[in-house]
C-alpha cells in the first residue's frame, strides 16, 4: 500500500485504538444492554429526571459505539478496495481509496475528540476568565489579545459570547475580564485552555523594541444547569456592590449597580457588572459562584484520579501552558501536548481546535509528553 494511504489507516488505527480504550469497551458494550434493558422498564419514566438522565447516557454512549464500528467497517473496505486496485494496475481507482481513507481519518479524528466529550459538564456553556500577570501594560495587552482570541475561537464554532465582567487596562488591553461563551459542548472544548499562556515579542510599547515576555492567565469553569446540584450556605457569602467600569447605558457609571460575591470558606471571588441592574447583576454573580464551586469539586475528583488538574497556579515562570512567540521567530508550542504551529497569527485569530483536540486527548491517557520549552 502507498505511503500516503498507510498514513491515513495509521491515523485511524490511532483514534479507534483511543476510542476504544475510552469507552473501555467490553464495559460499555455491557452498560448499553443495561441501559435499553432500563428503557423498556415503565417504571422508570415515572421518573422524568433519572430518565432523562438515562437517556442522555444511552445516547452518547450508542453513537460513540456506533460511529466506531462504523469507521472499522469502513476502513476494511476501503483498505481492500486500495489493494485490489494496487494488484490491478487501476490507478483511477487507487486514487480514489486513498481519497476516501483521508476523508475517514477526518471523520476519525473527530469522532475522537467527540467521544472524548463526555464529562458531566462537557456539554455546558461555560465561563472563561482572563487575568493578566505582573508586567503593566505588555501583560494587559497580551491579555486583551487572549480575551479577543477566545471570542473569535467561539464565534468560528458558532458559539455566542456575552462580555460578563471587564476592568480595562490602564493603557491598553486589559486587567480582567469573564466571557460567557454559550453552545453546544463549550466547557468541554475550553476546559483544557485553564493555565498560563506566555507571549514572546518586540514590545509595541518600548522605545528601543526591546523584547518582552508577558504572562496571563485563563480558567475555565462550566455553566451549571438544574442538574447539577451545588450547595450554597448564604452566611458564608460577603456580597458587595460598586460602581460599574465599564461602558453602558445612561445609569451603568452612575449607581453601584456592580455586584461582587466572596465565598468566605473557598476565597472565592466572582464579580459581574454587565447587566444594568444590582439584581440582574447580583443573579449572574450567584450563577458564577454556583460554577466556581463545581469545577473546583470536579478539579478534586481529576486529582483524586491522579489526573491532570487544570487549575489556577501563580502567573509567571514554570506554570504556563502554551508559549506563543512572534519575535524573532514565530511558533505557538503547547508545553503540555508538544502541539505546535508556525502561524501565531492563526492562533491568535481563533485556530485552536488542534491544541485543544490534543490536550483532551491526552487527558484521556495520562500519557506525559516532555517537551522543551521555547525561549
Amino acid at each position: 500500500m502507498r505511503a500516503e494511504a498507510q498514513a491515513h489507516v495509521d491515523s485511524i488505527n490511532e483514534a479507534l485504538a483511543l476510542l476504544r480504550r475510552f469507552l473501555d469497551w467490553d464495559r460499555a458494550l455491557r452498560r448499553l444492554d443495561e441501559l435499553n434493558a432500563r428503557v423498556e422498564d415503565q417504571a422508570l419514566w415515572n421518573n422524568p429526571k433519572e430518565a432523562q438522565a438515562v437517556m442522555r447516557e444511552r445516547r452518547r454512549l450508542d453513537e460513540a459505539i456506533t460511529a466506531t464500528r462504523d469507521i472499522e467497517r469502513e476502513l476494511s473496505d476501503t483498505a481492500e478496495l486500495i489493494e485490489m486496485a494496487e494488484a490491478e494496475g487501476d490507478a483511477e481507482m487507487a486514487d480514489e481509496g486513498v481519497a476516501a481513507l483521508k476523508a475517514l481519518a477526518d471523520r476519525a479524528q473527530a469522532d475522537k475528540v467527540k467521544a472524548l466529550l463526555a464529562g458531566e459538564a462537557d456539554a455546558n456553556d461555560t465561563y472563561l476568565e482572563i487575568n493578566a500577570g505582573a508586567g503593566g501594560t505588555e501583560s494587559q495587552d497580551w491579555a486583551g489579545m487572549l480575551q479577543r482570541m477566545y471570542t473569535r475561537w467561539a464565534e468560528r464554532r458558532g458559539m455566542k459570547v456575552e462580555l460578563i465582567d471587564y476592568h480595562a487596562g490602564e493603557q491598553a488591553g486589559i486587567k480582567s475580564a469573564t466571557l460567557l461563551i454559550k453552545g453546544e459542548n463549550a466547557y468541554g472544548y475550553a476546559k483544557v485552555e485553564s493555565g498560563v499562556h506566555r507571549l514572546v515579542r518586540i514590545s509595541p510599547y518600548d522605545s528601543a523594541a526591546r523584547r518582552h515576555t508577558s504572562f496571563s492567565s485563563v480558567w475555565v469553569y462550566p455553566v451549571i444547569d438544574d442538574n447539577i446540584e451545588v450547595e450554597i450556605n448564604e452566611s458564608e457569602l460577603r456580597i458587595d456592590t460598586y460602581r460599574a467600569s465599564g461602558a453602558g447605558g445612561q445609569h451603568i457609571n452612575t449607581t453601584d449597580s456592580a455586584v461582587r460575591i466572596t465565598h468566605l470558606p473557598t476565597g472565592i471571588v466572582v464579580q459581574c457588572q454587565n447587566q444594568r441592574s444590582q439584581h440582574k447583576n447580583k443573579a449572574e454573580a450567584y450563577n458564577q459562584l454556583r460554577a466556581r464551586l463545581y469545577e473546583r469539586e470536579l478539579a478534586e475528583r481529576e486529582a483524586a484520579a491522579n489526573a491532570e488538574n487544570a487549575s489556577k497556579t501563580d502567573i509567571g515562570w514554570g506554570h504556563q501552558i502554551r508559549s506563543y512567540v512572534l519575535q524573532p521567530y514565530q511558533l505557538v508550542k503547547d508545553l503540555r501536548t508538544g502541539t505546535t504551529s508556525t502561524a501565531p497569527g492563526d492562533v491568535l485569530d481563533g485556530d485552536l481546535d488542534e491544541f485543544m483536540a490534543a490536550a483532551l486527548s491526552q487527558r484521556v491517557t495520562g500519557e506525559a509528553v516532555v517537551v522543551e520549552d521555547v525561549d
